[in-house]
């Protein structure tokens, strides 16, 4: 039953970063950011797609395991 209740977890919030990594790429973030701070943009980029797969995938488990 463990085992199930890992796989479950983890098998949304894989599928809420995918969805996550792709709902963000819609975004043009060239407007906020300055030049020359790629690296910075990028870890700011994987921090908000983590972010926001974690609240997404918490949300859906909450109704899951109520």
């Amino acid at each position: 039953m463990a085992a199930a209740h890992f796989y479950v977890k983890a098998g949304i919030y894989a599928v809420m970063f995918l969805l996550s990594f792709t709902g963000l790429s819609a975004l043009d973030y060239s407007r906020f950011l300055k030049q020359g701070y790629t690296v910075q943009a990028q870890i700011l980029y994987a921090l908000l797609v983590m972010a926001l797969a974690w609240m997404s995938g918490s949300f859906i488990l909450s109704f899951i395991y109520m």
